[in-house]
């Protein structure tokens, strides 16, 4: 399924909250719910802190946690038939790009520049702020914490623009363990629900798990080993799950690559196979044979080419000089901010047609020797 883009709604964060509910944010300031049967916004409201950086759902579903640009967190209640913005936790200086809650649902650790604070849900109050880079002496760049997860034995998990992932006693203010995984940025990060083994995504397409491993075989005191690195990616990874039996990743390369577990799991199969999927899914790129003709989609606008010409002929998979041109012939603009869904030029190269998520329009195209015309029917 594929809910269509606006101009207005960039997706920052998405969550899941009261069980089937989907709920996205983003840099326009706004928290939008998701209609899954008709595929389109179903409602909105203003965060009311400038752009939304992050999101999160606690674990009972039921209350919404936003980071803002003006350095706020914000909770909304999840009420039936939409949300209702419930209160203001304290307000710090900096925009807030992470958060995570507390199993337990009583703190939120938020990630914000140099530093991230813990904050005591029930008073409203930040209770613990730690400077990433306090051990580093005279940091000359800013650090960015991109993802943080708070883990239920009282841990902080941040990982950083530094390629950092560090474990924090947030109690006492100390760093615990520091793993520098990788050369640049570490943009995402999740954790396995037994709180075992983490998950990272880099700015270099590389991912990296983290497994929590005892020190001696059969001891008690166990340490953090970073194990395996997985290079399926070539740009940034900006999200990652953990689920049960498998790794996920998804980067802006269009790619989502699930990477399964082999020790969860017993028997081969297809869960047992690397999947790569690669988006989209829909045709982007529509052909008029008989008049040798493309037509090109992109999220506002359409280009209409008309294919270069050979004289020459040979087998399959030579290249041809071309005696013409490609020639790109109109660009044509959507009108309103709602991304185009779907387009498509006629066999014989006279209609053009696109659709966005409430309008549908229809072009005719005439070509007079060199020149084109639209006309809009």
């Amino acid at each position: 399924q594929v809910i269509p883009g606006h101009e207005a709604r960039s997706v920052e964060s998405l969550c899941w909250a009261a069980g089937d509910r989907l709920f996205g944010a983003g840099l326009g300031g706004n928290i939008t719910e998701y209609d899954l049967s008709r595929l389109s916004a179903a409602r909105g409201a203003d965060g009311g802190g400038g752009p939304i950086w992050s999101m999160a759902a606690d674990g009972s579903g039921t209350q919404l946690a936003i980071g803002c640009e003006d350095g706020s967190v914000k909770i909304f209640q999840v009420v039936p038939g939409g949300i209702q913005f419930e209160r203001n936790l304290d307000r710090r200086k900096g925009r807030v790009l992470c958060l995570s809650w507390h199993p337990s649902d009583t703190h939120i650790v938020a990630g914000s520049i140099d530093f991230f604070r813990v904050i005591d849900v029930t008073s409203g109050q930040t209770v613990q702020r730690i400077m990433v880079n306090h051990h580093v002496e005279k940091a000359k760049r800013e650090c960015v914490v991109w993802a943080i997860a708070l883990l239920s034995r009282g841990t902080v998990v941040s990982a950083d623009s530094f390629g950092r992932v560090q474990f924090w006693d947030w109690e006492q203010g100390t760093l615990a363990e520091s793993h520098t995984v990788s050369t640049s940025a570490v943009l995402s990060l999740a954790v396995s629900e037994k709180e075992d083994s983490i998950v990272v995504g880099t700015s270099t397409g590389a991912t990296y798990q983290l497994q929590l491993l005892p020190v001696k075989l059969g001891g008690l005191e166990k340490r953090w080993v970073r194990t395996k690195p997985f290079q399926y990616h070539s740009h940034d990874v900006r999200a990652v799950a953990h689920s049960p039996t498998a790794l996920i990743s998804g980067g802006l390369d269009a790619q989502l690559v699930i990477r399964p577990l082999m020790e969860k799991i017993q028997k081969k199969g297809y869960d047992a196979a690397l999947r790569k999927f690669t988006f989209p899914h829909r045709r982007l790129v529509s052909c008029a044979r008989k008049a040798r003709l493309l037509l090109f989609q992109f999220s506002q606008h359409l280009e209409l080419w008309r294919l270069g010409s050979t004289e020459e002929t040979g087998k399959d998979g030579e290249v041809l000089p071309l005696c013409r041109m490609p020639e790109h012939l109109v660009q044509l603009k959507s009108k309103g901010p709602e991304h185009i869904y779907c387009s498509c030029v006629s066999p014989c190269g006279t209609w053009v047609g696109y659709s966005t998520a409430s309008r549908f329009q229809l072009y005719r195209v005439r070509c007079d020797g060199d020149g084109v015309s639209l006309r809009k029917v």
